[in-house]
Order: structure tokens, then sequence, then C-alpha cells
């Protein structure tokens, strides 16, 4: 099925990651992209899907945690929908 996209910010509180998705978080990556985020911003936006009320996180984990790191309280992100058929 296509994707649609649209480009957003997200409250950071709002994004849910699945504990399977927790699992292959590596410290020392997210020390690096947040040091990449305080010099240049975000680059790449994270993906995420609705899921009632909240987000649940697609891609972009690290880039999530680098952004908490940082004390931010909102991402840049792409909400992934379905296209209605």
């Amino acid at each position: 099925m296509p994707m649609l996209m649209e480009n957003q910010t997200f409250a950071i509180k709002d994004i849910y990651v699945p504990a399977k998705r927790r699992t292959t978080l590596k410290p020392e990556t997210v020390q690096e992209i947040a040091k990449s985020m305080l010099e240049k911003g975000q680059l790449t936006p994270i993906l995420v899907r609705r899921d009632g009320e909240r987000y649940v996180l697609v891609e972009g984990l690290h880039r999530l945690e680098a952004a908490k790191a940082l004390g931010e309280t909102t991402i840049v992100g792409l909400l992934v929908r379905a296209r209605p058929s």
C-alpha cells in the first residue's frame, strides 16, 4: 500500500517507543548524534505512526534519545500513514 508522509514537529512526551526497539539502543551512538545536533541541528527526521492519541516510533530511536539528552521537548518527524482506500 502506498504511503503518504508529512513533516511535523512532535512533542517528545507523546512518542511511544516499543520495548523491542529499546533493546537496540547504543549510548555511544546517542552521544554522537547529540553532539551533531548541537553543531548542525537535526538533519534527519524520525518516523512515527499514529496510534490513537499517541505516536509510535517507527524509525529514529537514537535521534529521539539524543534530543531527550539535550533537553529538547519537541522533535521533527514524518508522520507515516496508510493512504485511504
